[in-house]
């Protein structure tokens, strides 16, 4: 089975955030959705599970962060084209978002945008050129068996 990610993020307004991530092509996990937390399902091994700030403070010590404030994590999301990289950041602008950076990055390899959610996370829709995408999954792949590897050694 392969490894799923899930990420939690807390939202200001359940409502408002779940339609925002359907209008930018993630689909509603209603088995996993209730009045405090919202699962968006971007593919099979993605997961954006949208919380309260009540339900998100059930999880942490910590005090949440204002994304609209301060940088707390970049979400890389990878695209199958440049279109489909302006397609996403065209509906999260649509929906209520922000582009979060002045300009495309575009190189031979690669292309991406930014846009902000209603909460000021930031989103970064990236196509990687197929002559580079096969070379990274390999790359990243021998890096986790090598961290496989140093977890199996007796001490």
């Amino acid at each position: 089975m392969p490894h799923m990610i899930f990420v939690n993020l807390p939202v200001a307004d359940l409502a408002k955030s779940k339609a925002f991530y359907e209008a930018i092509g993630a689909v509603n996990q209603p088995k996993f959705t209730d009045e405090s937390a919202a699962c968006m399902v971007f593919s099979e091994t993605t997961f954006i599970m949208l919380l309260t700030h009540d339900k998100f403070s059930q999880f942490t010590f910590k005090r949440i962060a204002d994304a609209h404030m301060t940088s707390e994590m970049l979400l890389v999301i990878s695209q199958e084209s440049r279109e489909a990289v302006d397609a996403i950041t065209d509906e999260a602008v649509a929906a209520g978002g922000r582009e979060a950076r002045d300009k495309s990055q575009d190189t031979a390899y690669m292309y991406s945008r930014c846009f902000e959610d209603l909460d000021g996370h930031i989103w970064e829709p990236l196509w990687m050129h197929p002559e580079a995408a096969v070379q990274v999954p390999g790359a990243f792949a021998n890096a986790a068996t090598d961290r496989t590897r140093r977890r199996r050694r007796p001490r």
